[in-house]
């Protein structure tokens, strides 16, 4: 054997399990501040252009008509995801073999650069080539799970779990706040930036650079707080003979599956199945409300402004630190991983059912005001007392009620989906492994998603056709797929409640 064989490096997980027997061991704030700094990036790049890219899509005069807008969004929005999905199973890997943190750290600086580019843009072409490098450098999401996994031990792993989905949409929130409140700058804030040239020139410029001021500040928190939670492992040589010392050399080695299809046993693709259709229905949905509002109420929309789609994404933010930190580990203990999955998939499946609805409402205030945003214009007695502002109130208490609704079975249903991934996964050494097949799926999600809506949103306004072929119609797509995938999931067996990695490869069989 050559001597570069023996000396060969090979990173594996360390920490102990052990821990859960004796109460709940404390959380590692120092490294988990630090994983919350890197993980904020992404959210917050993917939701900040939500508020604004209908009107900037539709500034670059790329669509003939108003109603083709929303079949370019979903190019655009779609360009990210592909993108994602090319380089998903590449970044996985690699930080199984030279570190977590080094490969943090490489797609933050992607995700830096590129995101400035975007904010650059003047025509559609530039947005589509920048949203698309920008894409192959959003491949932290996987990774950031393998750490969780990592530091975490049976007594606190639900609880640092939970704590990916509060991170994504708390940056979800802020993402979609900020570029609702700053895209156009120089007609929102005209006494402030009425003279700014460079912002008349880019008129989203200054919600990419906050975004970009978000990532650079997670950047310089990994370089200088993470730490690398995978350590050198030395495992013996197997080529011994008689003549072999008893005291022999050892080669550090990576303890994996022969090939990715390894990972793929029965209850594993049950599981992607599921989560595929839940991911699927829900970034459809995502995807869609931003057109769905902003669309006229006459045409199925709302008739939402760049600032109130801005808000409306974002009232959720209050309610997920209760949620997400404190409901949620408490139903996962009680009932564990696998019920609140199902759980928060049933919870989801009726909110895209009645989500359309709203439209009526929206409408009928448009017929009185000529919309809802033109209420905010009205001197303020006649803009609340009036039946329309009455009308109005009405419609934002019903969204507001349907955005929480939505949101708990969100937080319980793909909070669980973490912990039973990292539940399955045959060893620790293939966690990064496991997390890039999820991640493979929410990236094709992402790719078809945005089409999809773009797409059906676009053919069902043009065509007019009758309940559910109407703009009702991308909702109760989205509501069908929910419930196969919660109907699927009541396939899966209560083993995936228990964490099955070891420190070595040991896998169940038939898991």
């Amino acid at each position: 054997m050559s001597r570069s064989e023996n000396h060969r490096e090979a990173l594996v997980q360390s920490p102990d399990d052990s821990g859960d027997t004796q109460g709940e061991t404390p959380l590692p704030w120092d490294q988990l501040g630090a994983l919350i700094a890197v993980r904020l990036a992404e959210p917050i790049n993917y939701a900040l252009i939500m508020p604004f890219v209908y009107q900037m899509v539709e500034g670059f005069g790329v669509a003939k008509t108003s109603k083709d807008v929303s079949f370019y969004v979903g190019i655009l929005m779609a360009s990210f995801s592909v993108c994602q999905m090319i380089t998903t199973m590449f970044w996985g890997p690699l930080s199984d073999r030279i570190g977590r943190r080094p490969t943090l750290l490489i797609g933050l600086a992607g995700d830096l650069t590129t995101f400035v580019l975007f904010g650059l843009s003047r025509s559609f072409t530039w947005a589509l080539v920048a949203r698309s490098l920008n894409g192959f450098c959003a491949g932290n999401g996987a990774v950031v799970k393998s750490v969780i996994a990592e530091l975490a031990d049976n007594s606190n792993r639900s609880r640092m779990m939970a704590l990916l989905p509060l991170v994504y949409n708390v940056g979800m929130a802020f993402g979609a706040a900020t570029g609702g409140l700053l895209a156009d700058p120089v007609n929102q804030y005209p006494r402030v930036f009425g003279n700014c040239e460079i912002f008349r020139t880019f008129p989203y410029l200054l919600p990419c650079l906050v975004g970009s001021l978000t990532t650079s500040l997670g950047l310089v928190i990994g370089l200088l707080r993470l730490k690398e939670t995978l350590v050198i492992v030395p495992v013996p040589d197997t080529d011994t003979n008689e003549t072999t010392p008893l005291l022999s050399n050892t080669r550090p080695s990576v303890l994996q599956p022969k090939s990715m299809l390894a990972l793929l046993t029965p209850t594993f693709r049950r599981l992607l199945s599921g989560n595929w259709l839940a991911g699927l229905a829900f970034i459809i949905g995502t995807q869609a409300y931003p057109i769905f509002a902003a669309t006229k109420p006459s045409d199925g929309g709302l008739g939402f402004g760049t600032r109130s789609i801005g808000f409306s994404l974002s009232i959720s933010g209050i309610a997920i630190l209760y949620l997400q930190l404190v409901v949620y580990p408490r139903l996962e203990r009680k009932h564990g991983a696998l019920k609140c999955y199902q759980m928060g998939l049933k919870i989801m499946t009726p909110y895209f059912f009645m989500l359309p609805f709203l439209s009526i409402l929206a409408s009928h205030i448009e017929r009185t005001v000529g919309g809802s945003d033109a209420i905010l214009a009205l001197p303020f007695p006649e803009s609340w007392i009036s039946h329309a502002g009455l009308e109005y109130c009405l419609l934002w208490i019903l969204l507001v009620i349907l955005v929480v609704f939505q949101l708990v079975g969100d937080i319980l249903a793909f909070t669980s989906i973490n912990l039973l991934v990292a539940n399955i996964a045959p060893s620790r050494a293939t966690l990064g492994a496991s997390n890039s097949l999820q991640q493979l799926i929410t990236s094709f999600n992402r790719l078809v998603g945005p089409l999809a809506a773009g797409s059906i949103w676009s053919w069902s306004i043009k065509h007019e056709l009758p309940y559910p072929f109407n703009s009702h119609f991308i909702w109760v797509l989205c509501g069908t797929l929910m419930f196969f995938s919660w109907r699927l999931s009541l396939r899966l067996p209560s083993s995936v409640d228990v964490f099955a990695s070891g420190r070595t490869q040991q896998s169940r069989a038939g898991v």
